[in-house]
């Protein structure tokens, strides 16, 4: 009788351990799905830093390596196709009408949803004049992560 005693105890602190790992477990994956924005939010924090970096050191590979393609350009502008073209086509992306390494120093991303935040330039040619901050490079969430899709002049 005290075998079956020991036996039925002993069941019954496994039993005790399996529901508190499982209960464990299932609070902290509810933790995790209550806070998805806060994810998002600090991978592209990591991403910007990497991305920022890339184009002020003007590591054009690197920059390429984080840009989804085809990157859509602006009005009138046919889309960049791919890493050979976006290569060959840098300067006029992260120089043209904006500069970008310049203005990345102190640019501050804006989130337009959980997939998708923008950065705002100025005019080169006016760097300091932040009120009228037209050129648009624009960010989202893909499989792969995040990554640079595309720009714009919000003004055409």
């Amino acid at each position: 009788m005290i075998k079956e005693t020991m036996k039925a105890s002993e069941l019954k602190s496994f039993v005790s351990i399996r529901v508190i790992r499982a209960q464990t477990w299932l609070a902290a994956v509810l933790i995790l799905l209550s806070f998805p924005t806060a994810f998002a939010e600090s991978d592209f924090s990591t991403f910007w830093q990497k991305f920022k970096s890339a184009v002020i050191a003007g590591e054009k590979a690197a920059v390429a390596e984080m840009t989804k393609f085809p990157l859509s350009m602006s009005y009138m502008e046919k889309a960049v196709k791919n890493k050979h073209e976006f290569l060959r086509r840098y300067d006029e992306i992260f120089k043209g009408e904006a500069n970008a390494a310049q203005c990345f120093k102190s640019a501050k991303p804006q989130k337009q949803s959980a997939k998708q935040y923008e950065i705002y330039c100025p005019f080169k040619d006016t760097p300091n004049d932040w009120e009228n901050a037209p050129i648009r490079f624009i960010f989202e969430s893909t499989k792969s992560g995040w990554r640079f899709v595309g720009l714009d002049n919000i003004n055409e």
